[in-house]
């Protein structure tokens, strides 16, 4: 047997138990902006802010804007004063936290920290081996927590579906809310139809919690949303959500999204400027309500394909726009969203891994925080995939190895080493610092096929859609945590209109 196949045995046999990445590297080495760029973006927003304004603030957010020092233009819009945009980014917190159920998923936010994780709320799913979409529902969002649960390089949960066959909007809210923190103990993000339906389901949660006071100490949820309608003005739905989920004692989340050539200047640079000064323009109506609460910068510039006008989100000048306004975000000392990993592909293959990897990668390049929307979705985020979910951990996983870059001190010089080999066996596959590093120089993906063209032959020739399949399945058929005490979940379905069967939320269920 030769010596790269004993090699290949031994990692077969004895899988590494550690990780060469974690949740927050330091990104940020990879910049498509300039010190000079940023700065000419910078004074751009300021005039944007100042003289173009924003159109249709909700009555709260004009009051508490006008009162520090905001003013009414000729064409009704909300007009932000230079000195006070700069004021309240310096007041606005630069360090947030995630917290989860369990404080091991614990994320600390902001810097050049890179954290990846899924987004979006499709209306559709793509079933393991299907070929065609149906609608979402209630326990696929469920079901998506689960496997989330489970991946070690998805380090938050969003819901990456809606439950399309509950019409009541109060009642959908609840029941996503109760699928997402059954199914996972990571930090969860919340997204509502409606600011009434913010209080009724913190008050669920804070029965989940064990108490208000107690999900206070630890919130595991935040709410938010996309606040602004561009080009340029605010919402009034979405506006309310975000000003009412201050009430969760957690960092909202704003998300905006104008289409390059659409909504946004065809030119890349508007694109970003207009996209990162509409993301402004939602820290700052949350910090008028609340001075100094934390927000999540969510400058996500789409972009078109102008032979159409029609979305895409797999490009290169996707992956460019969405790395550069996180850089800008960056610039500001704020923390970073952006969408990357929104591929144009129906299906998880080749067209899906390279339009992922190429903005997934830059948007962690560029020291994004929060690289939202990189696991799972498909078809410019009108569908999920939870074959592509655990391709896409896998994925993650190899461009947080890139994130964490090359450490170049005497000892990974390795003079030494190559001495005593050359002098010794001539090989390195049994020295020390060989065995050493195996865990904690390399990452190990689950299902990237490393084996030899034979072995794939005789294992039957699957390609990686297959065996993510086999994945999801196993995961899924034995992976019911129960994160909701018992006891309490039985309150829970007593005061509020839990649609999610319990008999779906066990192994004998036999669902999978």
């Amino acid at each position: 047997m030769s010596i790269v196949r004993r090699g290949r045995k031994a990692r077969q046999n004895n899988p590494p138990v550690a990780s060469a990445v974690r949740a927050g590297l330091p990104g940020g080495r990879y910049r498509p902006l300039t010190r000079a760029d940023e700065k000419q973006i910078h004074h751009t927003i300021l005039e944007v802010l100042e003289n173009i304004g924003m159109g249709d603030p909700i009555p709260v957010v004009k009051e508490c804007a006008l009162k520090r020092g905001c003013f009414i233009n000729d064409q009704e819009r909300l007009c932000f004063p230079k000195g006070l945009v700069e004021d309240i980014i310096a007041s606005a917190p630069g360090d947030i936290q995630f917290l989860g159920r369990d404080p091991k998923h614990d994320l600390e936010i902001g810097g050049p920290r890179v954290h990846t994780y899924g987004g979006g709320e499709a209306v559709n799913m793509l079933d393991v081996g299907a070929a065609t979409y149906r609608p979402s529902t209630l326990p696929d969002i469920y079901d998506a927590a689960r496997l989330t649960d489970r991946m070690e390089h998805i380090h938050a949960f969003s819901r990456l579906v809606v439950a399309t066959e509950i019409e009541n909007q109060l009642t959908c809210d609840i029941n996503t809310a109760y699928a997402s923190v059954a199914g996972t103990s990571k930090h969860t993000a919340l997204t509502f139809n409606d600011a009434a339906h913010v209080q009724p389901t913190l008050e669920m949660l804070y029965l989940i919690a064990g108490g208000e006071d107690k999900f206070h100490q630890r919130p595991f949820c935040h709410g938010g949303g996309c606040p602004v309608i561009s080009p340029l003005r605010y919402g009034k739905e979405n506006s309310e959500v975000c000003v009412e989920s201050i009430k969760f004692g957690a960092p909202v989340w704003v998300v905006v999204a104008p289409q390059a050539g659409a909504t946004a200047p065809a030119a890349l640079a508007g694109a970003v400027a207009q996209s990162v000064a509409e993301a402004l323009a939602a820290l700052l109506m949350v910090n008028v309500v609340e001075p100094g609460f934390p927000v999540i910068v969510g400058s996500w510039p789409f972009v078109s394909d102008l032979r159409t006008g029609a979305f895409t989100g797999g490009s290169g000048e996707e992956a460019l726009v969405s790395a550069a306004a996180a850089q800008m975000i960056n610039f500001y000392g704020l923390p970073s969203s952006v969408g990357a990993g929104m591929t144009d592909s129906k299906l998880p293959d080749y067209q899906a891994g390279y339009e992922k990897a190429l903005a997934i990668a830059l948007a962690a390049q560029s020291g994004c925080n929060n690289v939202s929307e990189s696991s799972g979705m498909l078809g410019g985020l009108m569908a999920l995939s939870l074959e592509s979910l655990v391709i896409d951990n896998d994925l993650l996983g190899s461009v947080l190895r890139t994130v964490r870059g090359i450490e170049v001190n005497e000892e990974t010089l390795s003079y030494k080493v190559m001495e005593q080999v050359v002098q010794g066996e001539g090989h390195y596959l049994r020295a020390p610092q060989t065995l050493d590093l195996m865990r904690t120089e390399y990452e190990y993906p689950a299902l990237m096929d490393r084996n030899t063209p034979g072995e794939w032959e005789a294992a039957g020739s699957p390609d990686i859609r297959r065996q993510a399949g086999e994945r999801v399945k196993s995961i899924l058929s034995s992976h019911y945590p129960k994160y909701i005490d018992p006891a309490i979940d039985a309150k829970v379905r007593e005061q509020y209109p839990i649609l999610l069967p319990r008999e779906m939320m066990g192994v004998a269920s036999g669902r999978w």
